[in-house]
C-alpha cells in the first residue's frame, strides 16, 4: 500500500491541475484531502503496526524510505567498490563487456592495494605476446570409463533453472551457449524446451527431487532419466549434492514462480512452493553415490558424470575419495560449488553462515584429490561468485580446471541487481515467471550480450596468463598468486595453500592435519564415525531416545 500511496502523492499536483480548469478549488482540495484523511483513520484503527497506529498517515514515511532506500544506495550513493553482493566495479565491467562498450579504466585502479586480503598475479619478465598464446583453451572432461567425452570451455554458465529464470532468460542463455561454444547447466529443475530449442550444449542436473526423471511417487525413474541424458544436446550429468547458496537445505521454488507450465515440466502440482529435498533417495553414502555415478553413466550411453557440492565437514569428502580408491568408480567432474553463491531464494543464515568459501573448497578439494592419486582422472569445476578474467585466473590457481558462472551470466542479461529474485517482481524479467516483466527480454539481444560478455572475459584470462609468461591456463599454480595477509606479510597461494604429494595417502602416513579426518571418514555414510574422534562430552538424546521433546 506504501508504494500507492507514494503514487498518489506524486501525481496529485498533476491531477489538480488536470482538474483544474473543470472543478472549484474547493473540489479539488478535497481530492487530495479526502484520501488522506481516511488513510490516516485506517491506520488509526488497524492494530498491526504500533507506528502507523500511533502517528497514522506520517508513519507510513518509515515504509516509504524503506521501499526506496535500495535504490538511492545503489544508484546515489555506493561507490564503485562497497556494494554487495556484488560491487559496482565488477557490475560494470560485466555490462561493459556484455554491451562491446570501451572496458579500460582511467587514473589508476580504485583499489585499496595495501589492505589486508588483497590479491594480485605475479607477472612475467618473460611476458609473452597474444599471438604466442595457445588460443584452444579448451578442457576435455572425461575419465576412463567415460564413452563420449566433452570439450568444455574454461567459462561456462551455472546451474539455473527454469522457474528461478524466466523462459526468455533460459532461452538467451542457450543461445549465447551455442554461439560462444560453452556449456549451459540447467539447474535441478530439469531439461525444459526453451534449453534444447536453441541448440546450446548442456549439462543436466539431477537434484535431490528428480525433476524431469521421476516417477509419481517422486523417486528416480531410471526409463524416465534415459530418455532425456541420451539427447544430443545433453552433453554431461551432474548429480547435485549440495548447492553453495544453501548448502544441506535443499532448492526452493517459490508458489507464484510455480506456474502450470514449470508444473508439468517438474512433474509436481502448480502454485505450490516446491521444496527439494535436503538427501538423495537414490542412494545413501559414498559407495552408493559412486553406484549412481556409474548406472547414470550406463543409462546416458557413457556420457561424462560428476557430482556437484559445497564442502561442509572434510571427512566427508574425504570418505568420497576412499570410496573411489576401493571400488575403482571414479567421476568425471566434481563442482565445487562456493558457499558464498546464490541467484534465487535461500534463508539468510545458510547464504551467510553455511559451507566452504569457494577459495579454500577448491584447494582442499584439489588436495584431497592429489593425495588419493585421484586427480589426474577428475576435472574440477569452479562455481561462485566469478566475474572477471582474473577470478577465473586464482579458481584455476588454486586447482580448477575450468569455471562456471551464474550471477555474472545474469549480469549479461541484464540483472541491475535488485535483489527480488526470490519474489517473481525482476524488474528485467531475468528471474520471473511473469509475462508482463519477461516480455522485457529480448532474446536476440541479451543472446549477443551473454556470448560477448563470456567471449571477452575468456580473452581478458588468456592475456592476465601471457603476462605471466604462460601459454595456457594448465600451466597456472598456485606459485603465480599472492595475497597481503595482514600489513606485515604477503604470501603466495602455495605458502596458504602448501601442495601435496600425488599419492601421499597410499604410500606414506597422513600429511599432518588429515589424521582426524581420515579417522572420522565413515564407510557407509557420509557421516562423519564420531567414535573415533574422541570427543569426551554428553551424549545427545534425542526426543525418539527418551519420548519426549524439550521444546525451543
Amino acid at each position: 500500500m506504501h508504494a500507492a500511496f507514494f503514487g498518489f502523492i506524486v501525481l496529485a499536483p498533476a491531477l489538480a491541475a488536470l482538474v483544474g480548469s473543470i472543478w472549484p478549488p474547493a473540489l479539488i482540495s478535497l481530492l487530495v484531502i479526502l484520501p488522506l484523511v481516511a488513510i490516516g483513520l485506517y491506520d488509526m484503527g488497524q492494530t498491526r503496526h504500533s507506528l502507523r497506529r500511533n502517528y497514522p498517515l506520517f508513519g507510513r514515511g518509515r515504509w516509504i524510505m524503506e521501499w526506496i532506500r535500495p535504490f538511492i544506495r545503489q544508484y546515489l550513493l555506493e561507490s564503485h567498490t562497497d556494494g554487495a553482493p556484488i560491487n559496482r566495479m565488477f557490475r560494470s565491467i560485466v555490462y561493459q563487456r556484455a554491451k562491446g562498450e570501451l572496458e579500460t579504466v582511467p587514473f589508476g585502479t580504485l583499489v585499496d592495494t595495501y589492505r589486508d586480503a588483497y590479491e594480485w598475479i605475479g607477472h612475467s619478465l618473460s611476458a609473452i605476446g597474444a599471438k604466442a598464446l595457445d588460443t584452444d583453451t579448451r578442457v576435455i572432461i572425461g575419465g576412463p570409463d567415460c564413452r563420449q567425452p566433452y570439450s568444455a570451455s574454461i567459462f561456462n554458465i551455472s546451474a539455473m533453472s527454469f522457474g528461478a529464470l524466466s523462459r526468455n532468460a533460459i532461452l538467451a542463455l542457450n543461445g549465447a551457449a551455442k554461439d560462444g561454444g560453452f556449456f549451459h547447466n540447467t539447474g535441478e529443475g530439469g531439461v525444459s524446451p526453451y534449453h534444447l530449442g536453441p541448440g546450446g550444449d548442456l549439462v543436466w542436473q539431477i537434484g535431490t527431487a528428480y525433476f524431469g526423471c521421476r516417477d509419481e511417487t517422486g523417486k528416480f525413474s531410471p526409463a524416465a532419466f534415459a530418455g532425456k541424458a541420451t539427447l544430443p544436446a545433453v552433453k554431461m550429468i551432474e548429480i547435485k549434492l549440495s548447492q553453495g547458496a544453501k548448502p544441506g537445505h535443499g532448492g526452493i521454488l517459490p508458489a507464484d514462480k510455480n506456474t502450470p507450465e514449470i508444473a508439468a515440466i517438474r512433474g509436481v502440482p502448480a502454485a505450490t512452493q516446491v521444496d527439494s529435498p535436503p538427501v538423495h533417495s537414490a542412494f545413501s553414502g559414498p559407495a552408493g553415490l559412486l553406484d549412481y555415478v556409474r548406472q547414470l553413466r550406463d543409462l546416458s550411453g557413457g556420457k561424462p558424470v560428476g557430482f556437484k557440492l559445497a564442502i561442509g565437514r572434510k571427512s566427508e569428502f574425504v570418505a568420497i575419495c576412499n570410496a573411489m580408491t576401493r571400488s575403482g568408480v571414479l567421476p568425471d567432474f566434481i563442482t565445487v560449488d562456493g558457499g558464498e553463491g546464490g541467484t534465487g531464494a535461500a534463508p539468510l543464515e545458510y547464504v551467510n553462515s553455511v559451507g566452504m568459501p569457494l577459495r579454500e573448497a577448491i584447494a582442499f578439494v584439489d588436495d584431497c584429490l592429489t593425495v588419493f592419486g585421484l586427480r589426474h582422472h577428475i576435472r574440477v569445476i569452479a562455481s561462485g561468485k566469478i566475474l572477471t578474467g582474473f577470478h577465473l585466473v586464482k579458481n584455476l590457481a588454486l586447482g580448477a580446471d575450468l569455471c562456471a558462472s551464474a550471477r555474472g551470466m545474469m549480469l549479461a542479461l541484464g540483472c541491475v541487481q535488485s535483489l527480488t529474485c526470490n519474489s517473481n517482481r525482476c524488474p528485467t524479467g531475468v528471474a520471473t515467471q511473469d509475462p508482463r516483466l519477461y516480455r522485457g527480454l529480448v532474446i536476440p539481444d541479451k543472446r549477443l550480450r551473454v556470448a560477448l560478455y563470456q567471449r571477452k572475459t575468456v580473452h581478458a584470462t588468456g592475456e592476465i596468463i601471457a603476462s605471466a609468461g604462460l601459454r595456457h591456463t594448465c600451466e597456472l599454480d598456485r606459485t603465480h598468486i599472492y595475497r597481503r595477509v595482514n600489513q606485515e606479510a604477503i604470501r603466495r597461494y602455495d605458502q596458504i595453500f602448501p601442495y601435496l604429494k600425488t599419492g601421499r595417502l597410499l604410500t606414506a602416513p597422513p600429511p599432518e592435519g588429515w589424521r582426524l579426518y581420515l579417522e572420522e571418514a565413515g564407510a557407509g555414510d557420509f557421516w562423519p564415525d564420531r567414535r573415533l574422534t574422541e570427543i569426551d562430552r554428553q551424549p545427545c538424546h534425542l526426543p525418539s531416545q527418551s519420548g519426549h521433546s524439550t521444546g525451543v
